[in-house]
């Protein structure tokens, strides 16, 4: 099983692909790890450096989940066969997984600053549909349309706990 999983952030993208990694011992790459700079508040890494890992990653294990917003980066994994998963439940849906987030420590160093980056998260969710670039709809959308393989779009939280039960 390869699962690549593309959308917003809010999807619930970085919850379901953990859970398939658990489930179905996959191993599990966030995108997040390779875009920015470690230990560096948001400070991008060179994507090239980013693709190589990426490759790297894909390569080494038969059985993998990629996730993440980045387009450039999901695309990279279609060479290596995985399923794309759309997540794509609505803004709003979005939104309200942000502020119910449960405190993420490999991101950051206290709840509290956490939660001072929660309202630029929130208004950078609801600019999705007009986001230029690869974090946006309009490239989410490109990407899923032109990969010929195997692919799915996520609509609600119900189709979510679906795959998590009964996997992809």
């Amino acid at each position: 099983m390869r699962l690549a999983i593309l959308g917003n952030s809010g999807a619930g993208k970085s919850m379901l692909a953990a859970r398939l990694a658990r489930q179905h011992g996959l191993a599990h790459l966030d995108l997040d790890a390779l875009s920015w700079e470690p230990g560096r508040v948001a400070v991008a890494r060179d994507r090239a450096a980013a693709r190589a890992d990426l490759d790297a990653f894909c390569a080494a294990h038969e059985r993998w989940v990629v996730e993440g917003c980045y387009a450039e980066l999901v695309a990279g994994t279609l060479a290596h066969g995985p399923q794309l998963l759309f997540l794509d439940p609505g803004v709003e849906a979005c939104v309200a997984h942000c502020h119910a987030r449960p405190f993420e420590p490999h991101k950051f160093a206290s709840r509290a600053e956490q939660d001072r980056h929660l309202a630029p998260l929130v208004e950078w969710v609801r600019a999705y549909d007009t986001r230029d670039g690869e974090l946006g709809r309009a490239a989410h959308e490109a990407l899923f349309a032109a990969w010929p393989g195997p692919r799915r779009r996520i609509t609600s939280a119900a189709e979510i706990a679906a795959l998590v039960l009964h996997g992809s």
